[in-house]
């Protein structure tokens, strides 16, 4: 009687770590997935940049300085690769601190539009501009999705008892994608009038 009470529980047990287990891989995939949606959604954007600028250059040819920075920008922000399965803290930095840039060259492309009348009627600009509009909307949740999967994760692994499991598979916490306070108060907002 004894020996199936010790059975019972070493079955309870091991129920328990399968379990526990399985819902730190689907937290991992979860999270991965996340960041794969971020990236996503800065390919469209990325893609969208060279065809905003384009239209602009048309108009604004003399604002060199601004178009470049842009262009400059997007190519730093192109170039930061990071791979979800591996992802550091140091690239999670580099790659806001790019993002961070480009958010304020764009910015600054956009005020530089508002003083062209025609161009705020064309409608090449005027469709270039919702979907980069619509683009930075779906990048803010889908940052929002990626923080709430890392909560999750990182909550988990932090917990008892599952730190224990997450520590005996090895599974790591990852980084939130956020912006830290300086970066943050740095950033002016860009006021565009229509």
């Amino acid at each position: 009687m004894f020996g199936y009470i010790i059975l019972g529980i070493v079955v309870v047990v091991l129920l328990w770590g399968i379990i526990m287990y399985n819902r730190f891989v689907a937290l991992v995939n979860r999270t991965k997935e996340a960041w794969a949606d971020i990236d996503v959604q800065l390919k469209r954007r990325y893609d969208l940049i060279p065809n905003l600028v384009e239209t602009v250059k048309g108009y604004a040819s003399h604002e060199r300085e601004t178009l470049d920075a842009v262009t400059e920008a997007r190519a730093k922000a192109t170039s930061v690769e990071i791979d979800p399965s591996n992802v550091t803290p140091e690239q999670i930095q580099a790659f806001e601190a790019a993002e961070l840039g480009l958010e304020s060259a764009l910015g600054r492309l956009l005020a530089v539009a508002e003083n062209y009348p025609d161009l705020k009627a064309n409608e090449n600009f005027l469709e270039l501009q919702r979907e980069l509009s619509d683009t930075e909307n779906k990048i803010q949740a889908a940052r929002r999705f990626y923080n709430g999967n890392v909560r999750d994760l990182n909550t988990g692994l932090e917990q008892f008892p599952g730190n224990i499991i997450g520590k005996m598979f090895n599974f790591q916490k990852y980084e939130f994608f956020e912006l830290d306070e300086d970066e943050q108060q740095a950033k002016d907002p860009v006021k565009v009038e229509f």
